[in-house]
């Protein structure tokens, strides 16, 4: 594995470079052109283009990708396509570089890159004034029961994750938000779709067990985060893709009410608060289990039931972010 340094130099220095853009998320169909306009302005050179027209696709995708031997591999989309390439190129010696292009972009925020087209692809281009700079973040990995995925070769890969585990009443927005709705009004459409479901959901006890300690709880809402947003919302302050740590918290009690007062609580106070209020539990390794079992989220997609495992592994990821950004 070359240094961040060696890496960035290579990338400055015309390094090879591919690109893969989900035409099908959200903005990614209405921006690819000036996306590929505004890349080749700015100097980069793909040795290969990869447009995604079929998400169901980018498993074996990437298989293309990674046969190039790049040194940076650029994805626009959503959180679920950037998901797929974090799973892809964690431990590896590449850079991710992001185009936010999907509803929520979580992922692009928590690095702390510009969410106009111009600005994330400045960023892209290290060297240069104005560029960024590559850096190593966390991800997260997770085993849950039956699980689907994640057997056979290169079954650690599947396990790993980019931004969010979650259970409850979230699982069921992911599965039942309108995509039309979404191309729409864009982020409030989770909102209105949960507030549709929240009446008939029913409440779950979690157990969640830290360093042998095991607390038990009512909800409607668990999430574990590695990231540091949440539906497009900062999670606390302090939160950092780069920090080591999962950040687990619920939403509210086993009371319907109280979840729409923690969410609301959530968006307003995310970017005051911080993950040493005991609104947070922060741990390297959390083992979860609820009654009745639930299904697993994992980055919005549905990942086996409870129990669930998760870790953390630190530094696994090179990124391209801002300058500012502080790397630990």
């Amino acid at each position: 594995m070359r240094t961040k340094a060696e890496l960035e130099s290579a990338i400055a220095a015309g390094g090879r470079a591919a690109l893969v853009i989900n035409s099908r998320s959200r903005r990614g169909r209405r921006l690819y052109g000036r996306a590929r306009r505004l890349l080749r302005e700015s100097g980069i050179d793909f040795v290969h283009v990869f447009p995604v027209t079929d998400p169901s696709r980018l498993r074996e995708l990437f298989a293309d990708v990674l046969a190039l031997e790049p040194d940076l591999v650029v994805v626009g989309g959503g959180d679920g396509t950037v998901a797929e390439a974090v799973g892809h190129l964690a431990h590896r010696d590449i850079a991710l570089g992001v185009l936010p292009l999907g509803t929520t972009n979580n992922f692009a925020r928590s690095l702390e890159l510009p969410l106009d087209l111009p600005g994330a692809i400045r960023t892209l281009a290290v060297g240069t004034p104005g560029g960024g700079k590559v850096a190593d973040v966390d991800v997260g990995w997770f085993e849950s029961t039956g699980d689907p995925q994640g057997e056979g070769p290169g079954a650690d890969r599947e396990h790993i994750f980019a931004n969010m585990v979650s259970l409850g009443v979230s699982v069921q927005v992911a599965e039942h938000v309108p995509h039309a709705l979404k191309r729409v009004v864009g982020r409030p459409a989770y909102a209105l779709t949960a507030a549709r479901l929240l009446p008939r959901h029913a409440a779950f006890t979690a157990r969640i067990t830290i360093d042998g300690e095991t607390r038990e709880l009512a909800t409607h809402q668990l999430n574990v985060a590695n990231g540091a947003h949440h539906s497009g919302q900062r999670i606390a302050r302090d939160a950092s893709p780069d920090d080591r740590l999962l950040a687990v918290y619920r939403l509210g009690d086993e009371r319907r009410l109280r979840l729409a007062s923690a969410t609301a609580r959530h968006v307003l106070t995310g970017p005051w608060r911080s993950l040493d209020e005991d609104a947070f539990l922060t741990t390297d390794h959390v083992e979860i289990e609820t009654d009745p079992p639930m299904r697993v989220d994992v980055d919005g997609e549905i990942r086996g039931r409870t129990p669930v495992s998760i870790k953390i592994r630190g530094n696994a990821l090179r990124v391209i972010v801002p300058r500012t950004f502080v790397d630990t």
